[in-house]
Order: C-alpha cells, then sequence, then structure tokens
C-alpha cells in the first residue's frame, strides 16, 4: 500500500502512514517515487517555523525523480517514463506563464508545500513539465534514476541563477556557501565558463569542491571584509580577470552569508540571492546606485530550463555522485535530524523501500 512521511508539527517526528492513491485527474499523473533530496527548506518547514502553503499536516520534499506509473486524461504520453519533478511547476495557463515568468506564476505547485511531496512511495502531479531522463545516459556516467532526483532543486535552482546572470568565458564568479546548492553553482558557473571562487565557513565544504570547479577557495573566517575583497582582487588580477563586474551567488541562507557577499560588490557586479533565511539584513542600498550593480532574487527554476541543467549531468561536466548519498526513506527522521546539526556533508537522498 502506499505510503507517506508526514509532518504533524516542528515538535514532533514524521509520521509514516498509509494513504489511498486515487486515480490522477485530467492533466495529472501518479510517480512512483525513486528517490527524494533532503533540502535546507525542507528543514526550515521543519525546525525553523516557516509557514507552509498547504496546512499540516503534509509531506514535505520537492528534490523527486521516479517513474510514471498512471496517467489522467491528456497525460498518457508520460505512462512509464523515468522523469524529474520539477520543483515549482508553474500552471502555463496565466499571464505570467504566457510571457515566459513562470517562476511568479500565482498558481504554481511545488511539492512539500503546496501539495503533498516527494518523501512517500507515490506521488501525484501535473504532467506539464516534467523533464524525461534518459536512463541509458544516466547509467552511462554511473547514475541512477534515484540519484538525479537532486537536480529539481540543488542543480536547476543555481542554474537558473547562472542563466539568469549571463555567467559565460571570463566571468569571476564568487560563489559563497557551498553546501548542497552552492557545491553545484560552483560546477555550473565553472562548466559555463566562469573562474570559481568558493568561500564557506567549513574546510571539508571547501575541500569538497576543490577538485570540481572551483580556482580558489575561502575561508571566511581567516577574512575581515577588506581583507576577503583584497584577496580575490589579488586573484583576479594574477589571472588576467576582470577587478569589476563580478557575479556573486550568494547560497548560504545565512544572515552573515549575505552580507559578506554585499560587501563584495563592485561596479557592474551582479548578485544572486540564491540561498533563504528568515533573518534579516541591514545594508546600505545605495552601494547598487554607486557601482551600478544589480541584485537578483531566484526563486526556483522554470521547467523549461531543466533539460540543459540535466544535460550538463549526463555528457559529465556537472558531477552527482561525489556530492550524493542515498538513505532508506524510514530513515527519514534520523537524517533530517542529522542533516539539521551539521554532520553530513553530502547531500542526502531518501529512497523508499519496495
Amino acid at each position: 500500500m502506499p505510503t507517506r512521511w508526514m509532518m504533524v508539527s516542528g515538535e514532533k517526528p514524521l509520521e509514516k502512514v498509509a494513504f489511498d492513491l486515487e486515480k490522477p485527474g485530467p492533466g495529472e499523473v501518479v510517480v512512483k517515487v525513486s528517490g527524494c533530496g533532503v533540502c535546507h527548506t525542507d528543514l526550515g518547514f521543519y525546525y525553523d517555523g516557516v509557514r507552509t502553503n498547504q496546512p499540516l499536516p503534509l509531506t514535505l520534499g520537492h528534490e523527486i525523480s521516479g517513474i510514471v506509473v498512471e496517467a489522467g486524461a491528456g497525460a498518457e504520453e508520460w505512462l512509464g517514463q523515468p522523469v524529474i519533478v520539477p520543483a515549482v511547476m508553474p500552471c502555463g495557463e496565466c499571464d505570467a506563464c504566457q510571457r515566459g515568468k513562470g517562476t511568479i506564476c500565482r498558481a504554481q505547485k511545488m511539492p512539500g508545500n503546496d501539495i503533498q511531496g516527494g518523501f512517500a512511495s507515490h506521488i501525484t502531479v501535473p504532467s506539464r513539465g516534467l523533464c524525461p531522463v534518459d536512463t541509458d545516459r544516466l547509467a552511462a556516467v554511473g547514475l541512477s534514476l534515484a540519484d538525479v532526483s537532486v537536480v529539481a532543486d540543488a542543480l536547476t535552482t543555481p542554474y537558473q541563477a547562472a542563466v539568469q546572470a549571463g555567467v559565460g568565458e571570463g566571468d569571476l564568479v564568487i560563489v559563497n556557501g557551498v553546501g548542497g546548492v552552492g557545491g553545484y553553482a560552483v560546477q555550473v558557473a565553472s562548466a559555463m565558463g566562469g573562474t570559481v571562487v568558493a568561500i564557506d565557513v567549513v574546510p571539508e565544504k571547501l575541500a569538497a569542491v576543490a577538485g570540481y570547479g572551483a580556482s580558489l577557495t575561502l575561508d571566511a573566517r581567516d577574512f575581515d571584509p577588506r581583507s576577503l575583497k583584497k584577496e580575490i582582487i589579488d586573484f583576479a588580477k594574477a589571472n588576467g580577470l576582470r577587478t569589476s563586474e563580478w557575479i556573486i551567488m550568494e547560497c548560504s541562507g545565512t544572515a552573515a552569508g549575505q552580507a559578506a557577499a554585499f560587501g563584495l560588490l563592485n561596479h557592474g557586479a551582479t548578485m544572486c540571492v540564491v540561498g533563504f533565511t528568515m533573518d534579516k539584513l541591514e545594508v546600505r542600498l545605495s552601494n547598487l546606485m554607486a557601482f551600478h550593480a544589480r541584485m537578483l532574487g531566484n526563486w526556483g527554476c522554470p521547467p523549461e530550463l531543466y533539460p540543459g541543467a540535466l544535460d550538463l549531468v549526463m555528457s559529465g561536466k556537472v558531477k552527482l555522485s561525489p556530492f550524493v548519498e542515498q538513505r532508506p526513506l524510514d530513515d527519514i527522521n534520523d537524517i533530517f535530524q542529522a542533516v539539521h546539526d551539521g554532520k553530513l556533508v553530502r547531500r542526502q537522498i531518501l529512497v523508499p523501500g519496495e
């Protein structure tokens, strides 16, 4: 019988419950979940009091891959297909969607927030925007369908940020916070031609990205704001890179990290706010005016960009295996706690039992 792990409140462990799988409606499919990644957004819902749009109880999880096992009217072509479920699914019909602005669609659906999520054996989702997966190509680079669940957020979110910022050859890209999302931001920016400086406060995270796209790694604890900026300027000069127009991808999702990233703004810079925190920050916005710089928000990733992000994985330009680890879904409460406590460096992918 289908099962899912429900969040009742942040005070109680997630609960495993059986449920009846209803027939999918028009344009909907049922996906048998192969894997679902543990994202810090899930931890924000569970530990930090961030509200879900759908009232509790609710199944969390929005990094989902699996196989379509049932299809409603109009979605029959997906039956039997291996897919990645987008973390944010625009409606496709509203004015914003029609103008190519699906990330601000007000009718969008996010698993584990607007609808039941992927920490389950099965999930029902709209078929619009599903990303098909060529499992033969996956196998050729040593990956399973469960592994690419993290494409749905950890990879596509920084991919959209890089596309939106226009990362290309000759750019100096600074990634601040190189955990789950930031680690992929390093790889994506490098694959798109940028020279990447990685910043974090966890040596293990910096070591992990040193061989995967980061040309310079810096422990933020070793610098004050002025000396951190000077260190990057010296690196840029030594490598024939611009000392202006940096692209700064803030992925730490902490107030301290956001302050540090803002302090790196220079003339013509672009700061991409990728990480999320409930904390407030005091900054001098006039720096944006004085530097003729810009700040870009980054909510999820439109489904039409998923194939390009997945192709980076299929081509071997972005590596997943060193940064992911599969665990049984039934261990979810222990995994949540370990990730929350910072004990696990790799992205955890929870795999349902048969």
